[in-house]
């Protein structure tokens, strides 16, 4: 078979799948059925197939056959908002999962066939979710010292549909929110879609200004505050009790909603109590289960004041109608047995193993990090460019993030963020010397 021929039935199915005409998961022909179907020898179509799974568009399962891959993340999905090859080491994105999960999974699976409700989890349920579910979690979150009732408790799709729901439902477009100027990448998304404006608010070593956060109040008309107050992403602080009190009587002053974000709360022991418990007449408290299991299971807790619960209410309803109850169950039996507590902590050992590793490994640099989170803030020397390194690293198979998806002001600090949950533990140490050998070539150029 000539080469260009051989050349245009790989180039062609590559195309097709990159175009989003062939999905993921899709099973494709067999060998032989790829044979007969492009007049093409069968060590040709084999060879063909060899060529896409090395592109990294294809997979092939042993007595299954040949499948589509997943080859990318979508726009918004990662923090760095770009396709990751399945051979690259990616330190841009956490979705660790220990070797047990799979096991605690499959073990609720079972237990979840085995009840006698079962066929109630193929119906709508009230949009908040079911009562002994929110009791479930209302007790869950008093065990964290959220002050919340069963009644003020609602389940939702995650933790970033509960920020969605907070600025949908309390916020109109024009609004003003204020934000830590390095922040979560998600409510630079929810503000784009809802049309609300981001003021940032200057970082101070271990916590945002609050002498600026009370002047931009002053000067503005600020709706909303959102904050990171235990264990912030990017940065890792976690504020302590008289920041809190500070922030709360800000928020008081100026009439403030305040949105408290503790997705990654759980990893900070023995932290100070939230917000919500501080002034629980103007916070709505979002956490979910994505980071302390897994990334795929999209639930999530709000908890608001009594009087906004009718209107998130109605924004879950305009949204999903409800959170999938096959979920929730889930959720809530390893609520209840006690499973997410023991993976909390095994993940607070996974993440301290990790920061070990990396306080080893980028020793010299100047990066921030708190002791059991999944990620590091670099500072970056005056002299290398982001970007630059960047490249360096992905023609390494390590894929990093700037500061550019973090950053609400339009000056972005020479900084990148190294995202440590992801990669298996072993390839950490590798990966990580090679991101300091990196800035450390770029440094003297």
């Amino acid at each position: 078979m000539p080469q260009a021929r051989y050349k245009q039935v790989v180039d062609r199915i590559a195309a097709d799948i990159r175009a989003g005409k062939i999905a993921p998961g899709t099973r494709l022909p067999t060998h032989r059925q790829l044979s007969a179907m492009k007049g093409i020898a069968l060590v040709t179509a084999t060879r063909v197939y060899a060529e896409l799974e090395q592109m990294g568009l294809v997979s092939g399962e042993r007595g299954r056959g040949t499948f589509v891959r997943e080859t990318a993340i979508p726009d918004g999905h990662g923090a760095d908002q770009h396709p990751v090859a399945p051979d690259m080491i990616d330190l841009t994105f956490n979705y660790g999962v220990l070797p047990q999960q799979s096991d605690h999974l499959r073990n609720a699976l079972r237990q979840l066939a085995g009840i006698g409700e079962v066929e109630t989890l193929l119906r709508y349920q009230p949009h908040e979710g079911r009562l002994h579910e929110r009791r479930v979690i209302a007790d869950y979150l008093a065990s964290q010292d959220v002050n919340t009732s069963s009644e003020q408790v609602m389940i939702v799709s995650g933790a970033q549909h509960g920020l969605s729901l907070a600025v949908m439902s309390l916020l109109r477009p024009g609004d003003v929110i204020a934000v830590d100027a390095l922040t979560y990448p998600g409510i630079k998304v929810v503000a784009d879609a809802f049309r609300v404006e981001l003021v940032p608010i200057p970082a101070l070593d271990h916590g945002p200004d609050l002498s600026a956060l009370n002047e931009i109040c002053q000067a503005r008309t600020v709706r909303a505050l959102y904050v990171m107050p235990t264990l912030h992403n990017p940065l890792g602080w976690v504020l302590d009790l008289a920041q809190r009190k500070d922030l709360v009587s800000i928020a008081r002053k100026y009439d403030l909603c305040i949105i408290e974000d503790a997705a990654y709360a759980f990893l900070a022991e023995n932290s100070p109590v939230p917000l919500a418990t501080l002034a629980p007449e103007r916070t709505v408290y979002i956490s979910g289960v994505s980071k302390s299991i897994a990334t795929g299971l999209r639930v999530g807790f709000l908890s608001a004041p009594p009087e906004w619960v009718p209107a998130i209410r109605r924004s879950i309803r305009a949204t999903i109608w409800n959170t999938p109850p096959v979920m929730t169950a889930i959720v809530c039996t390893w609520l209840t047995d006690g499973s997410i507590r023991w993976l909390e902590q095994e993940k607070r050992k996974d993440a301290e193993k990790r920061q070990a590793i990396a306080r080893k490994a980028l020793k010299g640099l100047t990066y921030k990090a708190h002791p059991a989170s999944y990620f590091v803030w670099i500072s970056l020397p005056q002299n290398v460019r982001a970007d630059q390194l960047v490249l360096d690293l992905a023609r390494q198979n390590i894929s990093i993030s700037t500061a550019e998806p973090f950053a609400v002001s339009k000056d972005v600090p020479h900084a990148i963020r190294l995202a440590l949950g992801s990669v298996d533990v072993s390839l950490l140490p590798d990966a990580l010397i090679k991101v300091r050998k990196g800035i450390e070539e770029r440094a003297i150029y």
